[in-house]
């Protein structure tokens, strides 16, 4: 371990973390929400490109942390987040594909419950499969601040996948699409799994930037502008759980 490093994967200090952090994949968003979004952000951690930062939103401490693609690179970054740096309030703001024809891109999916197909978490116990929800406070409060707003959103059940080029195509998400589930990404369930291990309140807002059936796509030029909606909701979501909790 590199000297003055707390983790294999991070470099940032005990106390460097806000409690409520932000959850982005991509390096370059999550730098775009410091930048955007909080007062007085310094970077805390530079170690293999995934950046974090903290700083403050209307007072209230807030961190924003890239955890790459798929459940096994964001496991990490979460477990390491809740076992060494004490978070204990997580969003993901990240991207989805829809499943169902009326999930359109620029929506926004907030997921109620998260299946898989993935084993890295660990989820099978004996003869049952975990299947991880959010928290519910949480929940209610951003369903509630998106639809005061206007703001385009689902909530409702999503899936999380391991592989991205399937053999099989996207023909192996029918039986998701004929039992009402929303959209797929890649981290949801995963993140859910680690919060119920850890004691943590967590919920996924995700951004529809394609769909899967309809085959709509955002262009790839979008894609920072197009987030503004969804770290928003997040952020306000948050906020008033601060506030509340104060």
């Amino acid at each position: 371990m590199v000297c003055g490093q707390m983790t294999p994967h991070n470099e940032a200090q005990v106390g460097d973390y806000a409690p409520t952090v932000l959850l982005s994949g991509d390096p370059l968003r999550s730098e775009w929400i410091a930048e955007t979004f909080l007062e007085k952000a310094r970077c805390v951690n530079r170690i293999r490109g995934a950046l974090g930062y903290t700083g403050s939103y209307r007072g209230m401490p807030v961190s924003v942390q890239t955890t790459g693609i798929g459940i096994p690179s964001l496991s990490i970054y979460v477990h390491e987040l809740l076992e060494t740096y004490g978070a204990k309030a997580l969003f993901r703001v990240g991207t989805c594909g829809g499943l169902q024809d009326h999930v359109r891109i620029r929506e926004v999916v907030i997921s109620q419950a998260a299946g898989t197909d993935s084993c890295a978490d660990g989820r099978t116990f004996g003869d049952f499969r975990f299947a991880p929800s959010p928290d519910f406070n949480l929940l209610g409060m951003a369903a509630d601040h998106a639809k005061g707003s206007g703001l385009a959103h689902h909530v409702g059940p999503t899936a999380s996948s391991d592989v991205f080029y399937h053999s099989a195509g996207d023909e192996r998400f029918r039986p998701l699409r004929s039992h009402g589930v929303l959209a797929v990404d890649m981290e949801t369930s995963g993140f859910y799994t680690l919060a119920a291990r850890f004691g943590a309140r967590a919920l996924s807002i995700c951004m529809v930037v394609d769909n899967i059936f309809t085959h709509d796509a955002i262009a790839e030029s979008e894609r920072q502008a197009v987030f503004r909606p969804m770290v928003e909701l997040a952020l306000a979501t948050a906020s008033k759980a601060f506030r509340l909790e104060q």
